[in-house]
């Protein structure tokens, strides 16, 4: 029995959840991501795109690019990928041209999800590799780091614009008097 089948895919996204903290360590939307193979992490990532000026900088992206790095090899087949988020259009298409055998999602993206949500990519029957897609793993705990994520950038866009009102105020003097 390989690792892999030691470990659960609940235990597997806890490792992605830990990614997802360190993106938001650093003022990302939390969302990580691994990829393992034969019971091992073989590539990670984080969300980093505002820190990193760069659009592609996709949890997905940056863990695949990882493996495929770890591994030599542009195609990481039998490979899984835990991401704490449903893929992208994006990172839907980057997985199905690596060959990523599975995808193991946490919180399902009805904005933007490419693995059934909004549209299917990862198993598109025009294309010529599908993936096997596993949602809503810790789907709940997932979703309420994102939520609470976007509750707090909301709650901080507010008191900056309070801040900023009070400080105008200020400058005007109140009542336009000195």
């Amino acid at each position: 029995m390989s690792n892999e089948e030691l470990f659960s895919d609940e235990h597997w996204m806890q490792q992605a959840l830990l990614r997802a903290d360190k993106a938001e360590a650093i003022n990302e939307v939390p969302v990580g991501a691994i990829v393992v193979a034969d019971g091992k992490i073989i590539g990670e990532g984080w969300n980093s795109p505002i820190t990193d000026h760069d659009p592609a900088a996709h949890a997905e992206m940056l863990a695949v690019r990882a493996a495929a790095s770890h591994i030599e090899n542009y195609r990481v087949t039998g490979a899984t990928l835990y991401v704490t988020l449903e893929p992208c259009a994006m990172c839907a298409g980057m997985l199905v041209h690596a060959r990523i055998a599975r995808v193991v999602f946490g919180a399902s993206d009805l904005k933007t999800g490419a693995a059934g949500s909004v549209m299917q990519l990862l198993q598109h029957p025009e294309l010529n590799h599908q993936c096997d897609i596993t949602g809503g793993v810790l789907a709940d705990v997932c979703g309420e780091k994102l939520s609470a994520f976007f509750r707090r950038r909301r709650a901080e866009i507010k008191a900056a614009k309070l801040l900023a009102r009070a400080t105008q105020a200020e400058e005007c003097g109140g009542n336009g008097e000195e």
